[in-house]
């Protein structure tokens, strides 16, 4: 999942940035309002979280220009105001969720995960496609029940596929989702995770999961 942080608190947006981070999420991280308005133009997040006072183009101002151009990237506001008037202001002005600083992270991740569920979602614990499981909870991954070993990168990668199974995914979508705009990796690096998710998902089974679509991507399916 990629997430948007623009904080111009540099130690609280170095904090949250390593926070998300250690969770495995992908993080995009700037400073301005202007920054902030760029990056959500020009990529696709699974959530941002814009504070409201900041340089350039404060975060409501963001929000609103962002859903007038019909992004609905879902938005956690932060402010150090706590008046009913602010809050109700960011809602209108479409925020998903609000948070008064000082705040927990614990809070802050909880709400995060909140957002990334589907509307009237219950949230699953575990993914099945054909002979696979891909547990969240535990980042357990089993085959034909028995256990495969991902790294942190590869188990990533294979929870966005079997979360979108029968999607095909460019390889594009799928690396915006794994890394931010600070990669500078080779540009075949989707292809070399892919490789080694067959090797240690597909290699020695009748039924192939990971599959090719020429010209287009890749995608999980029976």
């Amino acid at each position: 999942m990629r997430i948007l942080v623009a904080e111009d608190e540099r130690d609280l947006n170095r904090i949250l940035t390593s926070s998300l981070e250690a969770e495995h999420y992908s993080v995009d991280s700037c400073h301005s309002g202007t920054e902030a308005l760029e990056y959500l133009e020009s990529a696709e997040y699974d959530a941002a979280v814009l504070d409201i006072m900041m340089p350039g183009m404060d975060g409501l101002t963001v929000l609103k220009k962002i859903r007038q151009k019909k992004i609905n990237t879902p938005v956690i506001l932060l402010t150090a105001r706590d008046s009913i008037e602010d809050r109700v202001s960011g809602l209108d002005a479409g925020a998903n969720d609000y948070l008064v600083k000082p705040f927990a992270y614990e809070e802050l991740s909880a709400r995060i995960r909140v957002l990334l569920r589907k509307p009237a979602e219950t949230p699953k614990t575990c993914y099945r496609v054909g002979g696979l499981e891909v547990h969240m909870d535990t980042h357990q991954v089993l085959r034909d029940g028995e256990e495969v070993k991902l790294s942190g990168k590869e188990f990533a990668l294979l929870r966005y596929m079997v979360q979108n199974a029968g999607t095909v995914l460019s390889r594009d979508r799928l690396e915006q989702h794994l890394w931010n705009y600070d990669y500078m990796g080779s540009s075949n690096v989707i292809d070399v995770y892919i490789r080694y998710l067959r090797k240690k998902i597909d290699d020695g089974r009748e039924t192939k999961l990971i599959h090719t679509v020429r010209g287009a991507g890749y995608v999980l399916k029976e």
